[in-house]
C-alpha cells in the first residue's frame, strides 16, 4: 500500500490524461441518469488533473454492447450529467479510437474534459486486445485508472493500457480509497475486527471466508448461508434453503476459524414463514428447531442483540451480506439491526466498509450511506480483492 502511486504524485500541466472511469450507471427509458454516485465519486480525480492545468480525456463503458454501437447504450447520453457534475462542458467523441476521437484529443486545450464513446462497442476492450490498446494510448500523455468497479477485468482499458505509459500511470483518488479501504480491513485496521458475512449460499462466500480469517476477530454469520452451518450442527432448519453438499465444508469452516482463534456467531432464532412471501404467517424460534413447513427468512430478535454487543465492541467492520431477505418488508428487521449497529459502532470511531450488491444497496435505500465510512463502489472487484487476489486494473498500475 505504501508504494500506491496516486494523481497526487504527479504534476499534470500542460498533459493530456487518459483517465478510466466506471460510468457504467443506471439509466431510465428515456436515459435518463438515475443514480449518478460513480460520476460524483470520479470528480475530485478529474478535479486535481484540471487544477494542475491539464486536461482530461474520459474513457468508460456502458452495459453490454458485445461490441456493437448502439444508440441506447452510448455515452452521449450521460454527457448532460457529467456536465451538471462537473459544472462545466463536457465534449464528446462519436468513437473511442479512430479519426474523431484523434482529432479531439489532439484539439483538447488545458481546463478541459473530453468524453469518448462508449469503449465496449469494440470487441477488443473486452478481449483484452494489445493494438487497441495502443491507439487509446496514442490519444493522451498520462494514464490514470479510477474504475474500481472494472479493475477485476484484464480488459484493454483497464490492464493492458498501462504498460504504454510506464513513468505516467497512476490510480485515481476514488481507486485509492478502494484499496486503503480493504487494506484497513484486511491488514491495518484497528482491533478487534469484525467480518459479517451473509448472503444466500456458503458456495459463493467460501474463498472470502477463508482468505479473512486470518486478519479477523470475529465472523458473523447471516442470512440463507446460516442454515448450512446450522443443519451441519444437527439443527432442524425445516424447509430453510440450504446447501447439502456444503454442509461438511461449513463444518471445516468452524474448525478453521478455532484454529485462528477467530470467535464464529451464528444466528441463535430466526423469523420463520410458512412460505415465501411478505403475507406468509409469521413467528419467532429457535433456529435449531425450525418446524417442517416453515423456513427461516430472517434472524431474530435475540440474534440481533447477541450481533449488536459484538459490532459495539468492534474497532474494524466489513459487511457483506444481509442477515434476511430485506427486499420483503417483515423480514428486513435484522438487515436494518445489522445497519444499525454498524452506525453507531462507526460513531464511536470504528471503521466500517460495506461492499457487495445486496449491502451496497440496503445502505443507499436506507439511508445508511453517510452513517458508515466506506461503501465500495465495485462489487466484484472488492469481492476479489477480499479473496485474497490481485486485480488485473491493480497490477497493471503497480507492477
Amino acid at each position: 500500500m505504501t508504494s500506491m502511486k496516486t494523481v497526487n504524485d504527479f504534476n499534470f500541466k500542460d498533459k493530456k490524461v487518459l483517465v478510466r472511469v466506471d460510468f457504467n450507471v443506471p439509466q431510465n427509458a428515456d436515459l435518463q441518469v438515475t443514480d449518478n454516485t460513480r460520476i460524483v465519486a470520479a470528480k475530485p480525480t478529474i478535479e486535481k488533473i484540471l487544477n494542475d492545468g491539464g486536461s482530461v480525456i474520459l474513457l468508460s463503458h456502458l452495459g453490454r454492447p458485445k461490441g456493437k454501437a448502439s444508440k441506447e447504450l452510448s455515452l452521449a447520453s450521460i454527457v448532460a450529467e457529467i456536465e451538471k457534475v462537473m459544472e462545466k462542458k463536457v465534449m464528446f467523441s462519436t468513437d473511442c479510437v479512430g479519426e474523431d476521437a484523434a482529432t479531439k484529443s489532439a484539439s483538447l486545450q488545458n481546463g478541459e474534459i473530453l468524453l469518448l464513446e462508449n469503449l465496449r462497442f469494440h470487441a477488443e476492450e473486452e478481449k483484452g486486445d494489445l493494438s487497441f490498446a495502443e491507439k487509446l494510448a496514442k490519444l493522451g500523455d498520462a494514464y490514470v485508472n479510477d474504475a474500481f468497479g472494472t479493475a477485476h477485468r484484464a480488459h484493454a482499458s483497464t490492464a493492458v493500457i498501462a504498460q504504454f505509459f510506464p513513468s505516467s500511470k497512476s490510480f485515481g483518488l476514488l481507486m485509492a480509497k478502494e484499496l486503503k479501504a480493504i487494506d484497513t480491513v484486511l491488514n491495518t485496521g484497528e482491533k478487534p475486527v469484525t467480518a459479517i458475512i451473509g448472503g444466500s449460499k456458503v458456495s459463493s462466500k467460501i474463498t472470502i471466508i477463508e482468505n479473512i480469517l486470518p486478519a479477523v476477530d470475529n465472523l458473523i454469520i447471516g442470512g440463507g448461508m446460516a442454515f448450512t452451518f446450522i443443519k451441519a450442527m444437527g439443527g432442524k432448519i425445516g424447509n430453510s434453503l440450504v446447501e447439502e453438499d456444503k454442509m461438511q465444508l461449513a463444518l471445516e469452516i468452524i474448525e478453521k476459524a478455532k484454529q485462528h482463534k477467530v470467535q464464529v456467531y451464528l444466528p441463535v432464532d430466526a423469523v420463520i414463514a410458512d412460505a415465501f412471501s411478505n403475507d406468509a404467517q409469521i413467528k419467532e424460534c429457535d433456529i435449531y428447531e425450525i418446524p417442517e413447513g416453515w423456513m427461516g427468512l430472517d434472524v431474530g430478535s435475540k440474534s440481533n442483540t447477541l450481533f449488536h454487543d459484538v459490532l459495539l465492541n468492534s474497532r474494524t467492520i466489513l459487511w457483506n451480506g444481509p442477515a434476511g431477505v430485506f427486499e420483503l418488508s417483515n423480514f428486513a428487521k435484522g438487515t436494518i439491526a445489522l445497519g444499525d449497529g454498524i452506525a453507531e459502532a462507526t460513531k464511536l470511531g470504528a471503521f466500517s466498509l460495506v461492499g457487495g450488491g445486496d449491502s451496497v444497496a440496503f445502505v443507499k435505500q436506507n439511508g445508511y450511506e453517510t452513517k458508515v465510512s466506506y461503501v465500495s463502489t465495485g462489487g466484484g472487484a472488492m469481492l476479489e480483492s477480499l479473496e485474497g487476489l490481485e486485480l488485473p486494473g491493480v497490477a497493471a498500475i503497480n507492477n
